[in-house]
């Protein structure tokens, strides 16, 4: 049967894509192919995926096969990175940020920064830094794929802006001093000077505007004074990310993993062959502990965050929750985690743990657990690039 309400919103969608005008997001990375070097393939890979635009890529390196590359629409920076960002107080920002804002929130050095997806929907990447580490703050809408990476690749700091290419849905970005091309989901260089290099995660996790502000009150947010008019707060994906749905076929052209509806979100951790955990599960089961290798970590979920792709207004959007992952490693134990009488709470000792991963009261209080990087992927853009991946269930 036939989705109508899927295939209007697909219908729409595409036009807004393509409109150069309007700065919407291409999507989602994957995994590398056998590597094409031949000169002469170069050139017909630069025309291929090239598409006219003005590029210094090394062509002659590429590890993905190039008819996968599609383009999202917008050419080159049509989607225009953040370079110089400004930064406003958390009261300043209340004037327009609703509490169920989703909110990427990077913290490094004593700095804590907030990125509001209404901003980043429209640009993608936010060049940075935060508490002195060079960071790149990302945002793919077609996968949900909201990543921070460090710009730091062998002792030179990257800039990366918007091929206006997709690859599986996602969003392949590229750095300005070597123009390699990068795949977003899984931060890796698939074509140019820099093929195979992968960029180091940085922990980020997407909360609501008023979980961030009381873990961090004296957090910056991203400034909607970016040199740029846009309608900040609206979103341009209208109904995408119908439970229901599916991946727009355009720029998806994979076959989808039957273990979880394709717009399922999930909780992604790289590790191992890759983990994987439903919004659905975890909304019931609400904290996780589970372990890959030697990593034995827990993923904490909690009502109060919008999404960012079900109704015109950011902040109307359906209640999807937020989520953290944590080592739970400390010193000599192992802590297991259960939400218990409204708070996350260790077996152990007993102490009470918030979302910044600090212990707030009991034995353990001053403590603090290490983020894990992760991200609430779309659950066909995570598998479609970790096919191997464990599904928790419980």
């Amino acid at each position: 049967m036939i989705d109508v309400r899927r295939a209007v919103v697909v219908r729409s969608l595409v036009p807004v894509l393509c409109a150069l005008t309007v700065a919407v997001a291409p999507a989602c990375g994957q995994t590398e192919s056998t590597p094409q070097s031949s000169p002469t393939d170069a050139k017909a890979i630069a025309k291929m995926i090239g598409r006219g635009d003005a590029w210094k890529t090394d062509f002659s390196k590429i590890s993905v096969p190039p008819e996968e590359i599609v383009s999202g629409g917008p050419p080159k920076d049509g989607i225009p990175a953040i370079d110089e960002p400004s930064f406003e107080s958390a009261s300043e920002a209340d004037r327009w940020l609703e509490d169920s804002d989703p909110v990427i929130v990077v913290e490094h050095g004593g700095e804590v920064k907030a990125y509001p997806l209404a901003i980043l929907i429209w640009h993608e990447i936010v060049n940075d830094n935060v508490g002195g580490q060079p960071v790149a703050v990302t945002y793919c809408p077609l996968c949900n794929t909201a990543l921070a990476f460090d710009r730091s690749v062998a002792g030179h700091i990257l800039d990366f802006g918007t091929t206006g290419r997709l690859r599986h849905s996602d969003l392949i970005m590229y750095d300005r001093q070597t123009e390699t091309w990068w795949q977003q989901a899984v931060g890796t260089a698939i074509v140019g000077e820099l093929m195979g290099t992968e960029l180091e995660l940085v922990p980020a996790n997407t909360l609501s505007w008023a979980m961030a502000q009381a873990l961090y009150p004296g957090i910056l947010v991203l400034s909607r004074d970016t040199g740029h008019r846009r309608d900040y707060g609206r979103n341009p994906y209208v109904g995408y990310d119908d439970p229901g749905g599916a991946p727009i076929p355009t720029f998806f052209r994979a076959r989808t993993d039957a273990r979880l509806p394709a717009m399922e979100r999930v909780v992604a951790l790289d590790v191992g062959d890759g983990w994987a955990v439903s919004f659905s599960e975890l909304s019931d089961v609400r904290v996780v502990n589970d372990g890959a290798g030697d990593l034995a970590f827990v993923v904490v979920w909690k009502e109060g965050a919008s999404s960012a792709l079900d109704r015109s207004q950011i902040s109307s959007g359906r209640d999807v929750g937020q989520t953290a992952v944590f080592d739970r490693r400390l010193g000599n134990q192992v802590l297991t985690l259960e939400w218990k009488e409204g708070a996350l709470r260790d077996n152990e000792t007993g102490s009470t743990w918030n979302l910044a991963g600090r212990a707030i009261a009991g034995p353990l209080q001053g403590d603090r657990l290490r983020s894990i990087p992760h991200g609430n992927h779309f659950w066909f853009s995570w598998v479609v690039f970790r096919p191997e991946t464990k599904v928790w269930s419980g």
